[in-house]
This record gives C-alpha cells, structure tokens and sequence, in this order.
C-alpha cells in the first residue's frame, strides 16, 4: 500500500504561500506532507527559507495531514531543543509528526562559526545526538560528554505515541549504517538500481519501519517550460557529495552550478508535462517497496501542478498501487 504526499519547500517559497500550498494539496488528495528545514536556500534564484518548526505548528493545526521534517542535531541545533521540538508537536497533534535526523549540511551549520567537520565525524556526532533524543522522547534525564555535550536536561512534555526518527540516507552505505538505530528511512529519487540496492541493505541489516522516498520532479503545459523550470530552480541541486554537503552559501552553489548543463538537471529531476509519464515514473517507485513517496514540484508556482497531479495522477496510481 503505497501513499503519495507533497513536499514542501521552504527554500523555494514563502511560508504563508507554502501553507496555502499544503492546504490546497490535502483538497487534492495528497495523504500526508513533509518539509525541508534550512537556514538558506541553495541559490539566490530561490530566495527564501522559512523557519520549518514554527511553519509545522500551523500546518498540523490546519491540516489533517501527517507531517515530517528533515532535522540535523548537533551544531545549528542543540539535541535537547531538537528533542523538546519534537515532543511537543508530537504531544498536541499525536501519531502526526515524525522527524529525521541527518548529520547536517556546511549552507546550514557554519552559521554557529564552528569548525566544520568531516562526514565520519558528521555521522557520529548524529548517532550521539540521536541517542540522546530517544532517551529524552522516553522521559529521562540526560548527561551526556562526547562529540555533544548535555548536562542534566530533561523533556518535561511526553508525547503518545512518541514520534518516529527516520534517518534521511542518500548511499547504500549509510542504509546500513541507520539500520541499527531509525525508525524507518527516507531517501530521493535516484536510479532504480541504486535504490533498489539501498531498500534492500537497509532492510538485510535488520532496518525497520517504512520506506520513504522524495520524488524530485517538474511538470508544465509544455515539455519546454517543464525544463525550464527545472533548469532555473534546481540546477545547484545536482551535486553529489562533497559539494553538496560542504558549500556554505548559496552564491557558492550558484557559482557551482554555472557549468551545469540541462542532462544533468534531468538525471536528478523527472520532467515531463505529460501527467501519464509522472504516474509511470511513481508507480515503478512504488514497485521497488516504497511505502510512502512524497512529491517535490521543483517550480515556485504551485497550484497548477496540485490540480493537475490531484486529477490524473493520484487517481492513476490509486487504481495501480493502492495508494489511499
């Protein structure tokens, strides 16, 4: 049974169009909902980055969706805040709200003036931070001295049930990694092989729970403005690691990206302005063991891709993979 929901991008819009956005996709038909949480987008082209928690109240308030968010504990944000955060969306909208925890990006952390570390010790300090949420979620106090600090904190709120933490994995390295700790994993589109390998380490090392997947995609009336759109809004998305992970700012990314060509936006984006093909694309998604795919109109207008998707795709895939 496989579910379809909307991405919100807070990079790409402003926080009170993107409510009305999540609201105008629930109407649609859209089952659930998620969220990216940046301090900045990744170019100036882009232009915006709303605070995701506070956006999160509203949206759970004014939505009957589910919701989740991409979180990175450890620099920008202190585990125990993260942990309060989560409680207390989890405590007023219960069995709603879930949150992965990743090991951060440079465009978000280097604000705080710290050193950026490397990626081993990214995953580390995330496993710890990790730790340390749960164990608050179930009501302890914590202490904790290592690649984090804590001393004596504890969440007074409980939420029932508590909130899932999905580890957010691009490798099929880190899928095994996650394993031992995530309540389940979500990932972006990629080749079907590479996926396929990712759903099946993640789950032959003992992994859990559902499996996610963020669909990066661009549709228009035109094949033409299809493109378009994707080149101009997600052209400084095309980067593997480590550019991806270590640029700072989003004249850096734009400065990246100046060489990048239209081939490359379409290996990270699916493009199509026939809503046929975006149903095909989705429900081989489906077939590989995605529980729950979240769709991520690249373009900063909204609404026409919420109606069209709403009328000939959703009711497509109903009908192919049960999606409800």
């Amino acid at each position: 049974m496989t579910r379809l929901g909307f991405h919100a991008s807070h990079e790409q819009l402003d926080p009170r169009q993107l409510l009305r956005d999540v609201q105008h996709a629930e109407q649609a038909g859209f089952a659930m909902a998620m969220c990216s949480d940046h301090l900045g987008p990744w170019s100036e082209r882009q232009g915006h980055s709303g605070y995701a928690w506070s956006w999160l109240g509203a949206a759970l308030a004014t939505t009957g969706l589910s919701f989740g968010t991409v979180c990175a504990p450890g620099v920008r944000y202190h585990p125990a805040v993260v942990a309060q955060k989560i409680a207390t969306l989890g405590q007023m909208f219960p069995g709603r709200f879930w949150v992965a925890l990743g090991s951060g990006e440079a465009s978000n952390e280097h604000v705080t003036g710290q050193r950026w570390p490397a990626k081993d010790v990214r995953d580390d300090r995330r496993d710890e931070c990790v730790a340390v949420i749960r164990a608050l979620l179930a009501g302890e106090e914590v202490s904790h001295d290592g690649l984090v600090t804590v001393d004596r904190a504890r969440v007074w709120e409980r939420a029932e049930p508590t909130p899932l933490l999905i580890a957010p994995v691009v490798s099929v390295e880190s899928a095994a990694r996650v394993a031992a700790w995530a309540d389940g994993i979500v990932t972006i589109n990629q080749p079907v092989d590479v996926l396929k390998r990712l759903l099946d380490t993640y789950r032959e090392a003992g992994g859990r729970g559902t499996a996610s997947l963020q669909v990066h995609l661009s549709w228009a009336r035109t094949e033409e403005e299809a493109e378009a759109i994707a080149f101009d809004q997600w052209r400084t998305n095309v980067f593997s690691e480590p550019v991806n992970w270590d640029t700072e700012t989003p004249a850096g990314f734009d400065a990246a990206a100046e060489h990048v060509g239209m081939e490359s936006v379409r290996a990270a984006v699916r493009i199509s302005a026939d809503p046929g093909q975006h149903a095909a694309w989705l429900a081989e998604y489906a077939g590989l063991g995605f529980e729950d795919v979240y769709l991520h109109h690249v373009g900063q207008q909204q609404s026409g891709f919420i109606d069209v998707f709403g009328d000939s795709v959703l009711p497509q895939l109903h009908g192919a993979v049960g999606t409800r």
